[in-house]
């Protein structure tokens, strides 16, 4: 509890750290410049496969990384070469995870782009002392080579554990259209005389929603990009989609299915209907 307790709190410092801005700033910036271009952003983020790729990919390097760390606690002697080709393999793996991830930390801003700064340069770290290890390994520096995966580990659990930390208490890669719950009855969100084609933001309870007209016809989504919950309705309205302001997610306005990324999945669209002058919405 005392351990969690103080790893939380250095997390928080970390993230509440403005210094850090200097350089998580302009990285992130030149990062998702170099990117943010497709198809390269939509097999990065992991559109193509309906979830996030960079968490996916994680578990290679720690599995081939781990393996290692067994096979030479308990393997012996007969167990070195293959501990060896394990560590190269999780140096192969761990580059497309690196970059899978680069991807999906330029496009946030504040304390999760410090964070990930810092959780960045943890797996650097793991990555640089894995790849030395196995070196030594080649060269039959054995015992170095067990040395510097152990340091390897060691920055990997600090990298594993801020990027748990992004997850779980920062909300990066979380749908952000989950909550709250659109209502399940039929809730005014509007006059009908004021949605026109461009997008309004309107309240249905407590979600956010986007009336827009489209086809003669009044249709609402839900107003936050799933990516990372920008708002749709200061988006542009285009050929029957609505495209994030963010980070440019495309979303069509028929049934929110997704057109592109980097959003991994479509946006809510909710029930929709003018009864006598105001539009109503529920929850799907």
């Amino acid at each position: 509890m005392r351990l969690g307790r103080l790893m939380a709190r250095g997390a928080e410092a970390v993230a509440g750290d403005q210094r850090l801005d200097a350089l998580a700033g302009p990285a992130g910036d030149a990062v998702r410049q170099a990117l943010d271009r497709q198809p390269l952003k939509d097999v990065l983020s992991g559109t193509w496969l309906g979830h996030p790729l960079h968490p996916m990919l994680t578990d290679l390097p720690i599995g081939f990384w781990t393996s290692a760390f067994t096979l030479d606690l308990v393997g012996g002697r007969g167990s070195r070469r293959a501990a060896t080709h394990l560590v190269g393999w999780g140096v192969l793996s761990a580059v497309p995870t690196a970059v899978s991830g680069a991807a999906d930390w330029g496009d946030t801003t504040g304390r999760p782009r410090r964070i990930g700064l810092v959780h960045a340069a943890a797996n650097t770290t793991a990555l640089a002392c894995y790849t030395a290890s196995w070196i030594a390994r080649r060269r039959g520096r054995h015992w170095r080579g067990v040395a510097l995966g152990l340091a390897g580990a060691t920055a990997a659990t600090v990298g594993g554990y801020l990027g748990g930390h992004l997850l779980q208490s920062l909300g990066v890669g979380v749908d952000r259209s989950t909550f709250p719950k659109p209502p399940t009855t039929w809730t005014r969100v509007a006059s009908a005389t004021e949605v026109t084609e461009a997008p309004r933001r309107a309240l249905a309870g407590e979600a956010p929603v986007v009336v827009v007209r489209h086809r003669a016809a009044v249709t609402a989504l839900d107003a936050r990009c799933p990516h990372r919950g920008g708002p749709l309705d200061e988006g542009p309205v285009r050929d029957g989609c609505i495209t994030c302001p963010w980070h440019g997610s495309v979303f069509r306005l028929d049934d929110g299915t997704l057109v592109r990324g980097p959003s991994t999945v479509g946006v809510p669209i909710y029930e929709c209907a003018v009864v006598g002058g105001d539009v109503e919405v529920r929850g799907r």
